[in-house]
């Protein structure tokens, strides 16, 4: 596993852990990596310093996992509400959302991935999406 202080093109700092560096580059050449805090798709590697342990057995101050402020609280409970309330169609998301609007498929609410194209091609068909402010569990590393 390898961490990365990553930016966006809107100047946010966030970081993010991959399988390795080549894994990095696959996924940046795809297009699947977005900015954690506005979900930008224009994602470089930021100047970072290497971190170097002195002990196995340390543990950082603040855990990523802990929730830090109320935004983040808010972002949480989204999420929970989200994933409780609507079925996650994967990377079927765009053919889901088109085949409910066209009434193929009963409605219902779902998530799911979509590139930008599949985005923008759903929204000139008058079909209502939002982007949500977080990624699929499956998607986080």
């Amino acid at each position: 596993m390898i961490q990365y202080a990553l930016k966006c093109d809107k100047g946010h700092g966030f970081d993010s852990w991959f399988q390795s560096a080549s894994a990095f580059d696959v996924l940046d050449k795809a297009g699947h990596l977005s900015c954690a805090i506005c979900g930008s798709e224009e994602v470089t590697k930021a100047v970072m310093a290497p971190r170097v342990s002195s002990s196995a057995e340390e543990v950082p101050e603040k855990p990523l996992t802990q929730t830090r402020s109320d935004q983040e609280k808010a972002l949480a409970e989204m999420r929970r509400h989200v994933e409780e309330n609507a079925d996650y169609v994967g990377p079927k998301f765009a053919e889901e959302a088109r085949s409910m609007y066209l009434g193929s498929t009963p409605e219902r609410a779902i998530y799911g991935e979509a590139n930008g194209a599949e985005a923008k091609a759903l929204i000139e068909e008058g079909i209502p999406v939002a982007p949500l402010p977080f990624l699929p569990n499956r998607k986080a590393n």
